[in-house]
């Protein structure tokens, strides 16, 4: 099964924090690929797709921070009306949740598609039905891109 490593770090809500993780990365050769950030009150979450993800959770927690893995989804999304609907009606009719959704920065798929970022709730059965309906799916590749 193709899937990708997404790394959560909790940040707080403040200026500059965000920055700093940022910069951490940049510091140590990592190139963010997919980004996606939350806030709720004085807390936040960063999840992101990234070049050499063991590397990066290592770097990580030596700074101090706790981040977590999870495999997800990357999909290529067929550039034109209705493209994304070509995913989600899937997923729907096989009654899959997206518990969120972002794209990647600057990858483009195999054709004009962009890459986008799928966490499910059924990891195994998105990927299977997304693969009968000929959509494709990125693995460890997409850290080289």
């Amino acid at each position: 099964m193709k899937t990708v490593k997404e790394i959560a770090v909790a940040i707080e809500n403040k200026p500059g924090r965000l920055s700093e993780v940022s910069d951490l990365l940049a510091a140590n050769g990592v190139n963010i690929l997919g980004l996606t950030v939350r806030t709720a009150g004085k807390s936040g979450a960063m999840n992101f797709i990234c070049t050499d993800p063991a590397r990066v959770v290592n770097i990580l927690e030596s700074a101090g921070y706790r981040p977590s893995q999870e495999d997800i989804l990357a999909v290529e999304i067929p550039h034109h009306p209705g493209g994304l609907n070509a995913i989600l009606k899937s997923l729907k009719l096989a009654s899959i949740n997206v518990e969120y959704l972002y794209t990647c920065m600057g990858c483009s798929g195999s054709g004009e598609g962009s890459i986008m970022l799928l966490a499910v709730d059924n990891l195994a059965a998105a990927h299977d039905v997304l693969a009968r309906e000929w959509i494709k799916l990125y693995g460890e590749e997409l850290y080289s891109f």
